[in-house]
């Protein structure tokens, strides 16, 4: 029976493997274009979760998919901690993520701070009026879910590799 170490000693590297996932990527192995890294240092991996960072969807609380462990060969947790150190992604405040809220959340904190005409305001306004009511720090100890956004060297390095992403299973977020 062939060990890990047989299946992954021609790729470029060994690719990350989750004890979840062992007996799947023995069967069924990740490819070697997976572990080749971009000019930039990075793998594909990296640019598939900064693409799906663009989206606007991806937050603290969100799960990492299944495929960035048995398709990409990489621990997507550590990786986006270490696309946040390199100054790729950044973590978003607690306004800009205002956006995970439903409105009936946004109306009931205003309820609490007797904001009126509640029932007439759109999200827009609804937000508006929360920018105007709570401070950053108060509305950061409310909820703690963050979405998480590119930073300009992010977009540049996403928007360098299109080839990466055309070879991913396209999906409208």
């Amino acid at each position: 029976m062939k060990t890990l170490k047989d299946v992954y000693e021609h790729h470029a590297e060994m690719p990350f493997i989750s004890p979840k996932y062992e007996q799947e990527l023995l069967k069924k192995p990740i490819a070697k274009r997976q572990m080749e890294r971009t000019g930039e240092g990075y793998l594909p991996g990296h640019i598939i979760l900064l693409w799906r960072i663009q989206f606007g969807t991806y937050t603290t609380h969100h799960p990492h998919h299944k495929y960035f462990y048995t398709t990409y060969g990489i621990d997507a947790q550590k990786e986006l901690e270490q696309l946040i150190e390199d100054g790729l992604v950044r973590i978003d405040t607690a306004f800009e993520s205002v956006k995970l809220l439903p409105v009936m959340t946004l109306k009931e904190l205003l309820q609490d701070k007797e904001v009126k005409g509640l029932s007439k305001m759109k999200r827009a306004d609804l937000e508006a009026a929360l920018q105007a009511t709570y401070t950053e720090a108060s509305l950061a100890r409310i909820f703690d879910e963050r979405s998480y956004s590119l930073t300009e060297a992010g977009q540049e390095l996403l928007d360098k590799h299109p080839e990466i992403i055309a070879k991913h299973p396209q999906k409208k977020y």
